[in-house]
């Protein structure tokens, strides 16, 4: 693996309630190494955004949390760790997902999309004081070699199914560790604008006229997405002309 710190530390574990969980209590009682990554072939409780559950065949896919301490990032601008793992999954899938028969997309706030389908999630948790963010837990987990999802299976893909063959876990691993630490990077050194304009590149219906729905009062309108705020609110500009503002769940959009 090319990085400095990213991965460079892994605790491997069997079987877990929830890498995130796991990584909090660690953090609690023990000094982590920047760029720590609890990785296990299971979670027994995997979580994702606002409680909703994550569900994963044991030992198919890459279920983990990386531990980071972004000193440097003031609390409002904290989506901008979520845009950056965001963008070192979707780079690393862009990196073995070749052919233009594969479209990977962003999707606001947490999914990363190959052809319509998920195929990545994200759950980040930040320790904040002071407004400054101390640590940050950033849980991600990617499709691999699974093939059976369910209900989900009209909604969710993995590398196996796209590729038809089974897919080296670790290779997959070093090259999000490889992005992200690049990305990393570039969010120490306050190169916002970058990162911002590269994530509403790989954004699903970025300034596209999309039919979305406010959750409170189901009701639907049309609008484009302009920008998603670096607390992690998305703008969207209404067919009037009015710009709006939603925080996750408060809208909802057919992909």
């Amino acid at each position: 693996m090319k990085t400095l710190f990213i991965g460079r530390n892994i605790i491997r574990l069997t079987e877990v309630g929830s890498t995130n969980s796991y990584a909090n209590t660690m953090l609690k009682s023990l000094k982590i190494p920047e760029g720590t990554i609890v990785w296990a072939d299971y979670q027994s409780e995997g979580r994702g955004q606002r409680g909703s559950v994550w569900i994963a065949e044991p030992a198919a896919n890459i279920t983990c949390s990386l531990i980071i301490t972004p000193l440097f990032l003031n609390a409002e601008n904290h989506f901008l760790i979520s845009k950056i793992i965001a963008l070192a999954i979707k780079r690393a899938l862009a990196d073995i997902l070749t052919s233009s028969n594969y479209d990977i997309k962003i999707k606001w706030p947490n999914d990363i999309l190959v052809n319509n389908k998920k195929i990545a999630g994200i759950l980040i948790e930040n320790s904040i004081k002071n407004s400054q963010i101390i640590n940050s837990i950033i849980g991600f987990g990617i499709n691999v070699n699974q093939t059976n999802f369910a209900e989900l299976s009209k909604k969710a893909c993995s590398l196996k199914t796209l590729i038809n063959n089974e897919f080296d876990k670790q290779l997959l691993f070093n090259k999000v560790c490889e992005h992200f630490e690049a990305l990393y990077l570039q969010l120490k050194s306050s190169k916002y604008k970058e990162i911002n304009e590269a994530y509403l590149h790989d954004l699903l219906f970025y300034n596209k006229a999309v039919i979305y729905t406010e959750v409170a009062n189901s009701q639907a309108f049309e609008g484009k997405i302009t920008e998603v705020t670096e607390d992690g609110k998305i703008s969207i500009l209404l067919i009037t002309g009015e710009i709006k503002k939603y925080e996750m769940k408060e809208i909802s959009f057919e992909y």
